[in-house]
């Protein structure tokens, strides 16, 4: 394993270890609070990470079984833990901080999608956190592809406020690393964190 990849998976450790930190913490309420993802409350977030549980032959199946579509397949995951407590999602949370499909084949994208969950559940519940800065700026120079960040970006020049890092050329958009992070992510929340004459450009790209 390169010292590259061993690096991110440290970093995705510390991210799911400090996410079921979280969830020991939260109270009934909390985990039936809407997250910044549609339709989904927090302990529905929490159901759709367990994919990380499933071996490699279970998740090529969930792929077959939703024809593709990774929106039906998250709906699977979702609907299949319905059933669970809290403390047995936590539980079964906690068994992923070092496995999984994604932890061995593909820990930057796993660090993304746990980022973003993280603070999906975070913003809502009015419970922020100082995100490790190594996190920001490895995601931040290598934004997730799947969320089709280059359309979102372009055009824009984009500048973090509470660490040295930018991007692009273009009208500004100023901000802390995870607003800036979570914005390029489609999270349209945390564009009222930013500033500069881009926001409302990059407003319109994710509306």
């Amino acid at each position: 394993m390169s010292e590259a990849k061993a690096a991110v998976r440290a970093m995705l450790e510390r991210e799911r270890r400090e996410l079921a930190d979280l969830l020991r913490t939260l109270t009934p309420q909390q985990w039936n609070t809407e997250s910044l993802c549609t339709g989904w409350r927090v302990r529905d977030v929490v159901a759709h990470l367990l994919y990380e549980t499933r071996s490699a032959g279970a998740y090529t199946a969930d792929v077959i079984r939703s024809r593709g579509s990774f929106d039906r397949m998250n709906g699977l995951h979702v609907d299949s833990a319905r059933h669970l407590s809290t403390d047995d999602l936590i539980t079964a949370y906690e068994s992923t901080i070092t496995r999984g499909v994604g932890y061995r084949w593909a820990p930057r994208l796993s660090l993304a999608d746990t980022m973003i969950h993280h603070q999906d559940i975070r913003r809502p519940l009015g419970l922020p956190r100082t995100v490790p800065e190594a996190h920001l700026r490895t995601l931040l120079n290598h934004p997730d592809p799947t969320l089709r960040p280059g359309p979102r970006m372009r055009g824009l020049s984009f500048q973090a406020t509470d660490l040295d890092w930018q991007q692009g050329e273009g009208p500004p958009v100023k901000g802390p690393g995870e607003a800036i992070f979570m914005a390029i992510a489609g999270r349209t929340p945390a564009l009222d964190d930013l500033t500069g004459t881009g926001v409302d450009i990059l407003r319109g790209r994710l509306t």
